[in-house]
């Protein structure tokens, strides 16, 4: 077998090692699981997350997807907990311990700290009958045979499984909540994600020229405008209404069929009952026009009047598309 081969016969097994052990997870859920989502639900405090090594690692992406999806969540090192920073828990806080082994030192002096101060432990584990387990009110099992290490000794195998727990108890609580995508566009305000869930097509129309001509203007001031204001379009407009629009491909078009245009209109070349949106839709589902009707502009209505023009160009700076 040459190198590359073995590369990504390696790599196959990882990914089918830790498939099985995933798929195994569903089998081991219990009671214990569902009342640990109950009792973050209706908590009153935060989430409090808390593990070492590579469990840790895994606290702080939990953390993160607790935080964007409505359940408060703080992670707390639990080596740093038992030098101080125990003082993160505050009495409403519900505490969840992640540990493979659950019988790392600092799990066995931390866990009963937690215990005297009354708050309410969870315990993500591969080892139900270890000291964490043993100890913890709710026991999310993340059992796993193997590491897909060759050596059964890095965390790789067991970290994911801890990983999935964590999201299945953050969709758990996310659907609990009636976590909506208006929700969610309230947490995550930047980069293209939250454009996607908040930019309307007026954020977007708005930064354009308005390109218009009426039925019975000229080719030229048609060419003029659509030269103007730069957006390869223009809309036919009578009191206000759109009737048609004219595009870069309507003139080249009428160039290559007509010997003469002086006396051509707008109302002659233009294409009637044109795409548009509303100002107050989504950017998306500007997108999502366009790349239904092969268009890459769309003209833009305000209460039945012409608004504008959304393009392709302001989907892709904005980085919707």
């Amino acid at each position: 077998m040459n190198t590359k081969q073995s590369i990504l016969a390696i790599a196959k097994n990882t990914i089918e090692s830790e498939s099985k052990a995933i798929q195994n997870l569903a089998e081991l859920l219990t009671d214990d699981f569902a009342e640990a989502v109950e009792l973050i639900y209706n908590s009153k405090g935060r989430v409090i997350i808390t593990g070492i090594g590579k469990s840790a690692i895994i606290a702080t992406k939990i953390v993160a997807t607790l935080n964007s999806t409505g359940t408060p969540a703080v992670f707390m090192h639990a080596a740093d907990a038992i030098h101080g920073d125990l003082g993160l828990i505050l009495d409403d806080d519900v505490v969840i311990c992640i540990s493979k082994s659950g019988n790392t030192p600092e799990i066995k002096v931390l866990v009963p700290l937690i215990k005297n101060a009354k708050n309410k432990m969870i315990a993500i584990t591969g080892n139900k009958e270890s000291f964490l387990g043993q100890q913890a009110d709710y026991v999310l099992d993340a059992y796993v045979e193997q590491e897909a290490c060759p050596n059964n000794l890095a965390p790789t195998t067991s970290t994911t499984a801890q990983l999935v727990i964590g999201d299945a108890l953050a969709v758990c609580l996310l659907d609990l909540r009636g976590f909506s995508s208006k929700d969610f566009a309230k947490y995550h305000p930047g980069g293209s994600l939250g454009k996607k869930l908040y930019l309307r097509v007026s954020d977007l129309s708005s930064q354009n020229m308005k390109p218009q001509v009426q039925l019975n203007n000229s080719i030229k001031e048609v060419i003029v405008e659509i030269t103007e204001k730069m957006l390869g379009v223009t809309a036919v407009v009578d009191n206000s209404k759109i009737v048609g629009i004219i595009t870069d491909g309507d003139l080249r078009r009428m160039l290559s069929t007509s010997n003469d245009i002086t006396s051509l209109t707008a109302k002659d070349i233009m294409s009637s009952n044109p795409r548009r949106i509303d100002e107050d839709a989504m950017a998306v589902d500007a997108k999502e026009l366009m790349e239904e009707y092969g268009i890459s502009q769309l003209l833009v209505e305000s209460n039945g009047a012409y608004a504008g023009v959304v393009h392709l160009h302001d989907l892709i700076k904005e980085g919707i598309l």
